[in-house]
């Protein structure tokens, strides 16, 4: 099992940031490079309790196919989603938000099992942990500045 825990801090409120977190369109639009787009389920809007989005991208020149549930939502502190099918054998993120002298603090915990054996398990050590790593913090800046440009509005 692999983990990857990501702080990132936006000078916006906490529900602010936990709403853009949550948008569909929002999510689209960080993962550009990857052409990723939500097909199935909900599909646009702001995500809600037991919400199953199936989403649309291209990681590794290969286009796939990932469907998501949202298991927890305790806004604005917390949200989960869990996979229900795609590549990963099994994955859970946990997506916290805590508000303190005007910095809202997103902290991400993406956890994840890759399939193959050992085969899987090398792959994840040398390519996969770092490219998700890097799908997150591309997220998550687009998301900060997101949230931190329409607050100043």
């Amino acid at each position: 099992m692999t983990q990857i825990i990501l702080y990132t801090a936006i000078k916006a409120p906490v529900e602010h940031c936990f709403d853009l977190s949550l948008s569909v369109d929002i999510h689209q639009q960080s993962a550009a490079h990857t052409k990723e787009k939500a097909i199935a389920g909900r599909t646009s809007g702001i995500c809600e309790l037991n919400d199953e989005i199936t989403w649309k991208a291209r990681h590794f020149g290969i286009m796939q196919k990932m469907t998501v549930k949202i298991t927890q939502v305790d806004r604005p502190h917390s949200f989960e989603d869990r996979m229900l099918k795609g590549a990963f054998k099994s994955m859970h993120h946990i997506h916290l938000f805590e508000y303190k002298d005007g910095i809202t603090t997103m902290k991400d915990i993406f956890t994840y099992e890759v399939p193959f054996g050992f085969i899987g398990s090398l792959f994840d050590k040398l390519v996969l942990k770092r490219h998700m790593t890097d799908f997150l913090l591309t997220r998550n800046g687009f998301l900060k500045d997101v949230a931190e440009r329409s607050v100043l509005k």
